[in-house]
Protein backbone atom coordinates (compact mmCIF):
# COMPACT_ATOMS: atom_id res chain seq x y z
CA UNK A 1 0.00 0.00 0.00
CA UNK A 2 1.31 3.37 -0.91
CA UNK A 3 1.43 6.30 1.93
CA UNK A 4 -0.92 8.50 2.29
CA UNK A 5 -0.35 11.85 1.24
CA UNK A 6 -0.01 14.83 4.21
CA UNK A 7 -0.75 18.28 2.81
CA UNK A 8 2.05 21.16 3.93
CA UNK A 9 0.83 22.41 7.34
CA UNK A 10 -0.38 25.97 6.57
CA UNK A 11 0.86 28.20 9.82
CA UNK A 12 -1.37 31.00 12.01
CA UNK A 13 1.40 33.27 11.46
CA UNK A 14 5.26 32.44 11.34
CA UNK A 15 8.32 33.94 10.57
CA UNK A 16 8.84 35.94 7.23
CA UNK A 17 12.35 36.76 6.52
CA UNK A 18 13.12 38.95 3.66
CA UNK A 19 13.88 37.50 0.35
CA UNK A 20 16.59 40.24 -0.03
CA UNK A 21 18.56 39.04 3.19
CA UNK A 22 18.74 42.30 4.62
CA UNK A 23 18.35 40.96 8.08
CA UNK A 24 21.71 39.08 7.46
CA UNK A 25 23.26 42.36 6.40
CA UNK A 26 22.93 43.74 10.21
CA UNK A 27 23.51 40.46 11.51
CA UNK A 28 27.00 40.09 9.84
CA UNK A 29 27.36 43.66 10.43
CA UNK A 30 27.48 42.58 14.42
CA UNK A 31 29.50 39.92 13.69
CA UNK A 32 32.34 41.36 11.65
CA UNK A 33 32.04 44.07 14.54
CA UNK A 34 32.22 41.56 17.47
CA UNK A 35 29.59 43.93 18.87
CA UNK A 36 27.32 40.50 19.67
CA UNK A 37 26.05 41.71 23.16
CA UNK A 38 25.48 43.94 25.36
CA UNK A 39 24.14 46.75 22.33
CA UNK A 40 25.73 48.31 19.26
CA UNK A 41 24.89 50.29 16.06
CA UNK A 42 22.17 47.62 15.58
CA UNK A 43 20.51 48.36 18.55
CA UNK A 44 20.71 52.42 18.60
CA UNK A 45 19.55 52.75 15.18
CA UNK A 46 16.60 50.32 15.18
CA UNK A 47 15.36 52.69 17.97
CA UNK A 48 15.82 55.26 15.44
CA UNK A 49 14.38 53.57 12.42
CA UNK A 50 11.25 52.74 14.26
CA UNK A 51 10.76 55.68 15.72
CA UNK A 52 10.97 57.69 12.66
CA UNK A 53 8.72 55.24 10.55
CA UNK A 54 5.79 55.77 13.21
CA UNK A 55 6.76 59.17 14.02
CA UNK A 56 7.53 59.36 17.47
CA UNK A 57 10.48 61.55 18.93
CA UNK A 58 12.46 58.33 20.52
CA UNK A 59 11.91 54.84 21.10
CA UNK A 60 13.61 51.89 23.10
CA UNK A 61 14.50 48.50 21.98
CA UNK A 62 13.65 45.87 24.75
CA UNK A 63 13.34 41.87 25.07
CA UNK A 64 9.86 41.78 24.76
CA UNK A 65 6.66 43.75 23.68
CA UNK A 66 5.40 42.76 27.50
CA UNK A 67 8.86 44.22 28.79
CA UNK A 68 7.75 47.79 26.90
CA UNK A 69 4.39 47.46 28.93
CA UNK A 70 6.01 46.94 32.13
CA UNK A 71 8.47 50.14 31.99
CA UNK A 72 4.78 52.13 30.49
CA UNK A 73 3.46 51.47 33.20
CA UNK A 74 6.60 52.27 35.37
CA UNK A 75 7.06 55.21 33.61
CA UNK A 76 3.52 56.78 34.21
CA UNK A 77 4.15 56.31 37.65
CA UNK A 78 2.06 52.92 38.12
CA UNK A 79 2.74 51.38 41.71
CA UNK A 80 1.25 49.44 44.30
CA UNK A 81 -2.70 49.36 44.56
CA UNK A 82 -3.21 51.87 41.84
CA UNK A 83 -5.83 51.15 39.10
CA UNK A 84 -5.25 50.68 35.55
CA UNK A 85 -7.91 50.05 32.63
CA UNK A 86 -7.21 47.39 30.41
CA UNK A 87 -9.43 45.97 27.26
CA UNK A 88 -10.39 42.22 28.70
CA UNK A 89 -10.11 41.04 25.04
CA UNK A 90 -5.97 40.71 24.58
CA UNK A 91 -3.81 38.34 25.63
CA UNK A 92 -2.45 38.22 29.03
CA UNK A 93 0.73 40.14 28.21
CA UNK A 94 -1.16 43.40 28.12
CA UNK A 95 -2.37 42.86 31.57
CA UNK A 96 0.60 40.68 33.37
CA UNK A 97 2.31 44.00 33.58
CA UNK A 98 0.24 45.37 35.73
CA UNK A 99 0.40 42.72 38.47
CA UNK A 100 4.28 43.07 38.06
CA UNK A 101 3.45 46.68 39.86
CA UNK A 102 1.59 45.66 42.43
CA UNK A 103 -1.56 47.57 40.56
CA UNK A 104 -5.23 46.74 39.74
CA UNK A 105 -6.80 46.06 36.83
CA UNK A 106 -10.26 46.79 36.11
CA UNK A 107 -11.15 44.90 32.89
CA UNK A 108 -13.27 46.54 30.48
CA UNK A 109 -15.35 45.86 27.32
CA UNK A 110 -15.10 45.68 23.49
CA UNK A 111 -17.68 47.01 21.47
CA UNK A 112 -18.81 45.64 18.23
CA UNK A 113 -18.20 48.63 16.28
CA UNK A 114 -14.24 47.84 16.74
CA UNK A 115 -13.76 44.70 18.96
CA UNK A 116 -11.84 46.95 21.04
CA UNK A 117 -11.89 48.73 24.44
CA UNK A 118 -15.70 50.59 24.38
CA UNK A 119 -15.72 54.04 24.69
CA UNK A 120 -19.45 53.92 26.50
CA UNK A 121 -17.64 51.07 28.90
CA UNK A 122 -14.30 53.55 29.51
CA UNK A 123 -16.81 56.86 30.27
CA UNK A 124 -18.76 54.19 32.66
CA UNK A 125 -15.36 52.84 34.59
CA UNK A 126 -14.70 56.17 34.99
CA UNK A 127 -17.59 56.89 36.65
CA UNK A 128 -16.77 53.86 39.21
CA UNK A 129 -12.64 54.76 39.23
CA UNK A 130 -12.25 58.34 38.93
CA UNK A 131 -9.11 57.58 40.77
CA UNK A 132 -7.50 55.59 37.96
CA UNK A 133 -4.03 55.81 37.07
CA UNK A 134 -3.70 54.90 33.70
CA UNK A 135 -5.45 53.65 30.74
CA UNK A 136 -4.41 50.47 28.33
CA UNK A 137 -5.57 50.54 25.06
CA UNK A 138 -5.11 47.60 22.73
CA UNK A 139 -5.29 47.44 19.24
CA UNK A 140 -6.50 43.96 18.24
CA UNK A 141 -6.15 41.87 15.36
CA UNK A 142 -4.22 45.41 13.63
CA UNK A 143 -7.47 46.83 14.00
CA UNK A 144 -7.56 50.51 15.55
CA UNK A 145 -9.19 51.31 18.16
CA UNK A 146 -11.44 54.61 17.96
CA UNK A 147 -8.81 56.56 18.86
CA UNK A 148 -10.75 59.95 18.67
CA UNK A 149 -12.98 59.06 21.64
CA UNK A 150 -10.53 57.19 23.64
CA UNK A 151 -8.27 60.14 24.01
CA UNK A 152 -10.89 63.01 24.50
CA UNK A 153 -12.15 60.46 27.82
CA UNK A 154 -8.63 60.36 28.45
CA UNK A 155 -7.50 64.16 28.63
CA UNK A 156 -10.78 65.38 30.25
CA UNK A 157 -9.31 63.53 33.29
CA UNK A 158 -5.86 63.82 32.61
CA UNK A 159 -4.38 60.30 32.75
CA UNK A 160 -1.52 58.31 31.06
CA UNK A 161 -2.62 56.44 27.71
CA UNK A 162 -0.01 53.47 27.17
CA UNK A 163 -1.17 51.82 23.69
CA UNK A 164 -0.83 48.47 23.41
CA UNK A 165 0.24 48.22 19.45
CA UNK A 166 2.09 44.80 19.87
CA UNK A 167 -0.78 43.77 17.16
CA UNK A 168 -0.84 46.75 14.70
CA UNK A 169 2.51 47.89 13.49
CA UNK A 170 1.93 49.43 10.35
CA UNK A 171 -1.27 50.23 10.86
CA UNK A 172 -3.11 53.55 10.98
CA UNK A 173 -5.82 55.48 12.44
CA UNK A 174 -6.97 58.80 10.81
CA UNK A 175 -3.21 58.46 8.71
CA UNK A 176 -1.32 58.56 11.89
CA UNK A 177 0.54 55.79 13.37
CA UNK A 178 -1.02 53.58 15.89
CA UNK A 179 1.09 53.29 19.13
CA UNK A 180 1.70 56.96 18.52
CA UNK A 181 -1.79 58.73 20.53
CA UNK A 182 -1.04 57.63 23.59
CA UNK A 183 1.76 59.03 25.97
CA UNK A 184 3.27 55.67 25.58
CA UNK A 185 3.19 53.01 22.58
CA UNK A 186 4.37 49.45 22.19
CA UNK A 187 5.55 47.08 19.74
CA UNK A 188 6.28 43.37 19.32
CA UNK A 189 8.40 41.56 17.29
CA UNK A 190 7.65 37.94 18.96
CA UNK A 191 7.92 35.01 15.67
CA UNK A 192 4.48 35.38 15.05
CA UNK A 193 3.86 39.11 14.21
CA UNK A 194 3.83 41.06 11.29
CA UNK A 195 7.55 41.44 11.58
CA UNK A 196 9.84 39.54 13.82
CA UNK A 197 13.31 39.73 15.63
CA UNK A 198 12.79 36.11 16.61
CA UNK A 199 11.52 37.81 20.10
CA UNK A 200 11.49 41.70 20.97
CA UNK A 201 9.98 44.71 21.66
CA UNK A 202 9.94 48.93 21.12
CA UNK A 203 8.86 51.13 23.38
CA UNK A 204 7.77 54.53 22.04
CA UNK A 205 6.98 57.99 22.83
CA UNK A 206 7.47 61.70 22.56
CA UNK A 207 9.15 61.79 26.25
CA UNK A 208 12.52 61.53 25.31
CA UNK A 209 13.53 61.86 29.23
CA UNK A 210 10.25 58.77 29.85
CA UNK A 211 12.95 56.70 27.09
CA UNK A 212 16.05 57.37 28.70
CA UNK A 213 14.68 56.59 31.98
CA UNK A 214 13.32 53.33 30.48
CA UNK A 215 16.55 52.40 28.79
CA UNK A 216 17.97 52.77 32.32
CA UNK A 217 15.89 50.98 34.08
CA UNK A 218 16.05 47.91 31.47
CA UNK A 219 19.78 48.10 31.69
CA UNK A 220 19.50 46.86 35.74
CA UNK A 221 19.57 50.82 36.46
CA UNK A 222 23.15 50.80 36.28
CA UNK A 223 24.19 54.64 37.48
CA UNK A 224 26.85 56.27 36.28
CA UNK A 225 29.77 55.51 38.45
CA UNK A 226 33.21 53.80 38.34
CA UNK A 227 31.98 50.61 39.87
CA UNK A 228 28.21 48.86 39.60
CA UNK A 229 26.20 50.88 42.28
CA UNK A 230 22.53 50.67 41.72
CA UNK A 231 19.88 53.31 43.64
CA UNK A 232 16.59 52.14 41.99
CA UNK A 233 15.42 48.32 41.18
CA UNK A 234 16.72 47.28 37.57
CA UNK A 235 16.14 44.81 34.94
CA UNK A 236 17.61 42.67 32.22
CA UNK A 237 15.31 44.02 29.60
CA UNK A 238 17.70 45.54 26.89
CA UNK A 239 17.82 43.66 23.32
CA UNK A 240 20.62 42.63 22.16
CA UNK A 241 22.82 43.73 19.19
CA UNK A 242 21.98 40.62 16.80
CA UNK A 243 18.69 40.71 17.54
CA UNK A 244 18.19 44.38 16.39
CA UNK A 245 19.95 43.54 13.12
CA UNK A 246 17.16 41.62 12.33
CA UNK A 247 14.61 44.25 13.38
CA UNK A 248 16.36 46.25 10.80
CA UNK A 249 16.43 43.97 7.74
CA UNK A 250 12.23 43.22 8.82
CA UNK A 251 11.47 47.12 8.64
CA UNK A 252 12.62 47.57 5.52
CA UNK A 253 9.82 45.14 4.43
CA UNK A 254 6.93 46.06 6.96
CA UNK A 255 5.01 47.60 3.90
CA UNK A 256 5.02 44.64 2.16
CA UNK A 257 3.84 42.56 4.66
CA UNK A 258 1.07 44.59 5.37
CA UNK A 259 0.10 44.34 1.55
CA UNK A 260 0.19 40.89 2.12
CA UNK A 261 -1.62 40.89 5.06
CA UNK A 262 -4.54 43.17 3.80
CA UNK A 263 -4.72 40.71 0.31
CA UNK A 264 -5.26 37.73 2.83
CA UNK A 265 -8.10 39.24 4.52
CA UNK A 266 -9.73 40.31 1.12
CA UNK A 267 -9.38 37.05 -0.18
CA UNK A 268 -10.93 35.24 2.45
CA UNK A 269 -13.86 38.49 2.42
CA UNK A 270 -13.96 37.56 -1.37
CA UNK A 271 -14.35 33.69 -0.68
CA UNK A 272 -16.17 33.56 2.36
CA UNK A 273 -18.26 36.88 3.06
CA UNK A 274 -21.43 35.34 1.17
CA UNK A 275 -21.94 32.37 3.41
CA UNK A 276 -25.11 32.63 5.65
CA UNK A 277 -23.99 33.36 9.34
CA UNK A 278 -20.10 34.79 8.81
CA UNK A 279 -19.06 38.10 9.54
CA UNK A 280 -15.61 39.20 9.18
CA UNK A 281 -13.66 41.23 11.56
CA UNK A 282 -14.54 45.31 11.44
CA UNK A 283 -12.75 47.62 9.17
CA UNK A 284 -14.13 51.22 9.69
CA UNK A 285 -13.42 54.27 7.54
CA UNK A 286 -11.07 56.01 9.81
CA UNK A 287 -8.84 52.84 10.00
CA UNK A 288 -6.24 51.45 7.59
CA UNK A 289 -5.19 47.87 9.34
CA UNK A 290 -2.50 45.93 9.18
CA UNK A 291 -4.69 42.76 9.05
CA UNK A 292 -2.03 41.06 11.20
CA UNK A 293 -4.84 38.58 11.69
CA UNK A 294 -8.39 37.56 9.46
CA UNK A 295 -10.90 37.13 12.01
CA UNK A 296 -14.73 36.20 11.34
CA UNK A 297 -17.42 35.64 13.72
CA UNK A 298 -20.08 32.95 13.65
CA UNK A 299 -23.59 34.20 13.49
CA UNK A 300 -25.27 30.57 12.77
CA UNK A 301 -25.79 27.17 13.76
CA UNK A 302 -21.74 26.40 12.70
CA UNK A 303 -19.78 27.05 15.75
CA UNK A 304 -16.11 27.78 15.85
CA UNK A 305 -14.77 24.10 16.75
CA UNK A 306 -16.86 22.81 13.65
CA UNK A 307 -14.01 25.40 11.54
CA UNK A 308 -11.25 24.35 14.21
CA UNK A 309 -11.58 20.38 13.48
CA UNK A 310 -12.15 20.68 9.92
CA UNK A 311 -9.16 22.95 8.91
CA UNK A 312 -6.77 21.04 12.15
CA UNK A 313 -8.10 17.79 9.85
CA UNK A 314 -6.48 19.41 6.73
CA UNK A 315 -3.12 20.29 8.76
CA UNK A 316 -4.15 24.09 8.78
CA UNK A 317 -3.48 25.83 11.65
CA UNK A 318 -6.05 28.38 13.30
CA UNK A 319 -7.19 29.56 16.65
CA UNK A 320 -10.21 31.47 18.61
CA UNK A 321 -10.56 34.60 19.26
CA UNK A 322 -8.81 35.74 22.42
CA UNK A 323 -10.52 34.60 26.00
CA UNK A 324 -11.32 37.85 28.09
CA UNK A 325 -9.29 38.65 30.59
CA UNK A 326 -12.13 38.94 33.25
CA UNK A 327 -12.54 35.44 32.21
CA UNK A 328 -9.54 33.68 33.09
CA UNK A 329 -8.63 32.18 36.25
CA UNK A 330 -6.10 34.17 37.47
CA UNK A 331 -7.84 37.95 36.73
CA UNK A 332 -11.47 36.89 37.11
CA UNK A 333 -11.55 38.07 40.41
CA UNK A 334 -10.68 41.76 39.34
CA UNK A 335 -13.94 43.95 38.61
CA UNK A 336 -15.10 43.99 35.07
CA UNK A 337 -17.00 46.89 33.18
CA UNK A 338 -19.34 46.16 29.99
CA UNK A 339 -22.16 44.16 28.69
CA UNK A 340 -20.57 41.08 27.54
CA UNK A 341 -19.60 41.56 23.91
CA UNK A 342 -16.24 40.70 24.47
CA UNK A 343 -16.94 36.90 25.81
CA UNK A 344 -19.76 36.66 22.46
CA UNK A 345 -16.50 37.71 20.72
CA UNK A 346 -14.67 35.02 22.35
CA UNK A 347 -17.37 32.49 21.70
CA UNK A 348 -18.53 33.33 18.19
CA UNK A 349 -14.96 34.16 16.42
CA UNK A 350 -12.17 32.22 14.86
CA UNK A 351 -8.68 33.35 13.70
CA UNK A 352 -7.85 31.95 10.10
CA UNK A 353 -4.03 31.34 8.88
CA UNK A 354 -2.57 34.75 7.92
CA UNK A 355 0.74 33.46 6.99
CA UNK A 356 2.56 36.09 4.88
CA UNK A 357 4.25 33.21 2.76
CA UNK A 358 0.81 31.58 1.94
CA UNK A 359 0.03 30.93 -1.51
CA UNK A 360 -3.32 31.69 -3.31
CA UNK A 361 -3.69 27.92 -3.50
CA UNK A 362 -2.96 27.47 0.13
CA UNK A 363 -5.59 29.92 0.75
CA UNK A 364 -7.83 28.63 -1.54
CA UNK A 365 -7.27 24.92 0.58
CA UNK A 366 -8.56 26.99 3.41
CA UNK A 367 -11.46 28.48 1.72
CA UNK A 368 -12.26 24.96 0.58
CA UNK A 369 -12.28 23.48 3.48
CA UNK A 370 -14.30 25.87 5.50
CA UNK A 371 -17.26 25.91 2.45
CA UNK A 372 -16.80 22.96 2.52
CA UNK A 373 -18.79 22.54 5.95
CA UNK A 374 -21.88 24.90 4.24
CA UNK A 375 -22.11 22.02 1.80
CA UNK A 376 -22.35 19.28 3.92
Amino acid sequence: MGKTKVNNRIFLSSPHMSDEGYEMEYVQEAFDSNWIAPLGTNVNEFENELAAKVGSKAAAALTSGTAAIHLALKAAGVGAGDIVFCPTLTFSATANPIMYQNAVPVFIDSNEETWNICPNALEEAFKKYPEVKAVIVVHLYGLSADMGRVMEICNKRNVAVIEDAAESLGGYYKGQHTGTFGDYGIFSFNGNKIITTSGGGMLVSNNEEKIAKARFWATQSRDQARHYQHSELGFNYRMSNVVAGIGRGQLKVLEQRVEKKKYIFEFYKRELGELKGVEFMPVNEWDEPNYWLSALKLTGSLKPINIFEALEKENIESRPVWKPMHMQPFFEKYDFVGSGVSQKLFEDGVCLPSDTKMTDEELKRVTDTVKGLWNS
